[in-house]
């Protein structure tokens, strides 16, 4: 190669460089600030996949990624059983974890917690890790309670997430460390229980609210019937692929808890393979990624209301009106009214509803029949249609919402609601007061 050719040749992988990093500065600006949950199986660390993932997620830390981690520990949980010649035990694919079981997890889970601490303390030069100073904290930040008994089994010390220590993990990520959970949780009888790495990741990431939830895990992500990989899926799609039965066992186990945690408002979820080196970080600087990622569609589906939802309002609110948390709405009222309703939809279903009936003439407005389906009442939809029907008050030109309620006044106190009198009722709406329902009255300034 002459001098020419080999300046030419410099001169188009400089160009090239170039045109790479300003095609993923996007991502990066896009990214920053943003809390992501990463869960991977003991699986990884076995293949000896370790230290390539801590360099990508070290990468994503210097970008100003606050990161969750979440270590399985499934194969080393076996091994350590396997050197003790105890036989492990399983139903419906669960492990049961008795007191033998138990004491392999956790030694399990902390060597490979020291391996993992080891790994992100590297900082050799001529690295990815040259020059990193990454600060990793672990600790009893989930709260777990015993699977119990199913089927007539006893799972022991198997047990599920019960409670996560929110406050605890963003005074952890607010000071730049990285954050590594074991699949172990612990009671406040001071037990301690075997659970696993997906229901910790994917409650990690909707208590946390996190703006990710990335699954790197022995399949590369969701195939359809042909084999071909499904590169992105809404939560609709998602669940009606998972009901069809399509989806390979394995496949669908993590499917679920994706659509669990986007259920509860994490926005992306991906399944990435563990076998290609870099999955993660192509998953996320590039428009095609590598998986499949289920997205939430949350906002899509906060509307107004029409004549079609009827059925679906009266559907949702018949089960509150008749235990009395609600005031019956006959139908012909919710036809005549349907204007002044929100709506939360998702796949033909109405989930969630509020109304809003405005006293223009006083620069006060009525928050009514405030309600979430039971199954998504954790997931922060009622807050999601309070701020829809502050903001339709608003726009109308009102400057205070009132609300009567009988069970619910704590809800609205904490979320800047006060308790008033009657009086503080336009004259209209005094005049209609219930006496025997006695609702107390709260009231809000927007």
């Amino acid at each position: 190669m002459n001098d020419t050719t080999q300046a030419t040749a410099e001169l188009d992988s400089r160009a090239r460089f170039v045109a790479w990093l300003r095609n993923v500065a996007p991502y990066v600006h896009a990214h920053r600030g943003r809390t992501f949950v990463v869960g991977f199986g003991g699986e990884l660390i076995e293949a000896g996949r370790l230290n390539a993932l801590v360099q990508d997620l070290s990468l994503l830390h210097a970008m100003g990624i606050r990161l969750v981690l979440v270590h399985g520990s499934r194969p080393q949980v076996q091994a350590q059983m396997a050197l003790k010649a105890l036989q492990p035990r399983f139903h419906q694919g669960v492990r049961i974890t008795d007191a033998a079981a138990l004491e392999c997890a956790k030694e399990a889970a902390g060597e490979i917690r020291l391996d993992i601490e080891a790994a992100f303390s590297q900082g050799l030069p001529n690295t990815p890790m040259a020059n990193s100073r990454i600060r990793v904290i672990s600790g009893n930040f989930v709260t777990a309670r015993p699977m119990g008994i199913h089927d007539g089994v006893d799972f022991q010390h198997t047990g599920v997430v019960r409670k996560v220590d929110v406050e605890a993990l963003e005074f952890s990520l607010a000071g730049n460390a990285l954050v590594l959970l074991s699949p172990l949780g612990f009671s406040p009888t001071g037990e301690a229980f075997n659970l696993t790495v997906e229901d910790v990741a994917a409650s990690v990431a909707v208590a946390l609210k996190a703006d990710k939830l990335i699954v790197v895990s022995d399949t590369d992500g969701v195939r359809d019937r042909a084999g071909r990989l499904i590169p992105e899926l809404s939560l609709a799609d998602a669940e009606r692929i998972l009901a069809s039965g399509e989806v390979a066992e394995e496949a669908a186990a993590e499917l679920q808890d994706l659509l669990r945690a986007c259920r509860g408002g994490v926005a992306r979820c991906h399944l990435i393979s563990h076998a290609l080196d870099g999955g993660v970080l192509i998953e996320l600087f590039t428009h095609e990624g590598v998986g499949t990622m289920v997205s939430a569609e949350n906002l899509e589906a906060l509307r107004e209301a029409t004549a079609d939802d009827v059925g679906g309002l009266l559907k949702l609110i018949e089960p509150l009106e008749a235990d009395g948390t609600l005031v019956k709405r006959p139908r012909e009222v919710i036809e005549r009214e349907i204007d002044h309703f929100t709506v939360l939809e998702h796949d033909g279903l109405i989930f969630g509803c509020a109304a809003l009936y405005p006293f223009p003439d006083t620069g006060i407005g009525e928050l009514a029949c405030l309600t979430v389906h039971p199954e998504y009442r954790e997931y922060g939809d009622g807050e999601r249609l309070l701020k829809r029907i502050e903001s339709r008050a608003r726009a109308a030109g009102l400057r205070r919402l009132f609300v009567l309620t009988t069970r619910t006044a704590h809800w609205f106190l904490k979320r800047g609601f006060a308790m008033a009198d009657i009086d503080r009722l336009p004259v209209e709406r005094r005049q209609l007061y219930n006496w025997q329902r006695r609702s107390q009255i709260l009231v809000k300034t927007l």
